[in-house]
């Protein structure tokens, strides 16, 4: 039983991977198809990201009504909506309405994967639930490009993941009873109920402020090597962008690795572990990017290190919240946890892009540094307060 919603779950992990990338790949072709201008891709994940956030906010309310099988399969049925109404779209305006579909669905199957695996797998569970999450968005701009290739287009492409994504909304709405017969389970062992918190609740809980702004601080560093490694590459390191789009996949490489291997050792370690040894391997990552030399190696190099350093730090995190704060606040924490999380990703990349535009993109190392400096601080902060039994 555990088993078999395992793979669901892993599966439905993989289908939130799959949109994410999907959008990136194929705007060069879709925004001189539908007659917008090419910055507007910014104003399409920005709406996605508030949408995501508004959703993750309300997951601990809407489950504790229909509980997190159910809630997860309704999100995949909207982003399956979004993605068939993307694969119909002719004009920018529709694809600002389908970002509401799009955001709600993906911030509800984030925020109730992540706590329903944290409740009851495994760590080695939540670091591989990542990986597929990254096994999804790695294949999308494969079938974008395969679509942009036939006389589909684009359309085909946004078309072929909305059907997946059907699929596996009705695989989901099938295995209803199983999610059920976990939770079950759980209640007749743990007696686990979810608290319906608010966010006032939630920040008064002593701890928490300082976890969700390492959260914050984490998403953003990572969120940013992704968007601006490529930029990086090409206009500080001089190389040709098809060279320079090549090596920015070492980031994102390095995170899916990572992860795949964390989950074999996830259990011997522990999360507090991982996370130091996650932002001690980011560190040493970005002096190999930051070394001035002509080379591109270094930064090739350094680049992957720091992914694969990030690669157990996000699982772990949100692995540890039940046993930092309490079985029965995990899903209200983790739904704003998601929230921090997405604010991270939508606000900080865009603050080094005007850096870039402005001073010099030569400062990213410094700028994923910095960020990387206050999660140490913010997790070094609770875990000694942790240990004196502050919190």
């Amino acid at each position: 039983m555990y088993s078999v919603l395992l793979v669901i779950i892993y599966v439905a992990f993989i289908s939130l991977g799959l949109p994410d990338s999907l959008l990136g790949a194929g705007w060069p072709e879709i925004h001189v198809d539908i007659g917008a201008p090419l910055s507007y891709a910014g104003i399409i994940t920005m709406l996605i990201s508030v949408f995501t956030i508004i959703s993750s906010l309300l997951c601990s309310k809407i489950i504790s009504k229909i509980g997190s099988g159910l809630y997860t399969a309704i999100s995949v049925a909207l982003t399956a909506l979004a993605m068939i109404g993307f694969s119909f779209a002719n004009s920018f305006w529709i694809l600002v309405v389908l970002t509401v579909p799009y955001g709600l669905g993906a911030g509800g199957v984030d925020a109730t994967l992540n706590n329903f695996v944290a409740l009851h797998y495994k760590s080695r569970h939540m670091s591989w639930l990542h990986c597929f999450w990254g096994v999804g968005a790695m294949i999308s701009p494969y079938i974008m490009g395969y679509s942009i290739g036939t006389t589909a287009g684009w359309h085909g492409g946004y078309r072929i993941v909305g059907l997946i994504q059907v699929v596996l909304a009705v695989a989901l709405f099938i295995s209803l009873p199983l999610w059920k017969k976990v939770d079950v389970k759980v209640e007749r062992t743990e007696t686990v109920k979810n608290e319906n918190l608010t966010l006032k609740q939630i920040f008064s809980i002593k701890g928490v402020l300082v976890w969700l702004m390492g959260f914050f601080c984490y998403c953003a560093l990572e969120q940013t090597m992704m968007l601006w490694s490529g930029t990086y590459f090409a206009q500080y390191k001089l190389i040709d962008s098809g060279k320079a789009a090549f090596y920015s996949s070492f980031v994102f490489i390095g995170i899916t690795a990572g992860r795949l291997v964390s989950g074999f050792v996830a259990e011997k370690l522990g999360d507090k572990r991982l996370i130091r040894i996650g932002y001690s391997v980011i560190l040493a990552g970005l002096v190999l990017v930051a070394i001035p030399v002509k080379s591109v190696i270094p930064s090739v190099i350094g680049f992957t290190v720091a992914g694969v350093g990030c690669a157990p730090v996000y699982p772990s995190i949100i692995h540890a919240t039940p046993d930092n704060f309490g079985r029965e606040k995990s899903q209200a924490i983790i739904g704003v946890q998601m929230a921090f999380a997405y604010t991270g990703i939508t606000l900080m990349p865009p603050l080094f892009g005007l850096i870039a535009q402005n001073v010099n993109v030569g400062f990213l190392p410094l700028y994923v540094f910095a960020f990387t400096a206050l999660l140490i601080v913010c997790c070094e902060v609770y875990y000694a307060k942790k240990a004196k039994n502050v919190y």
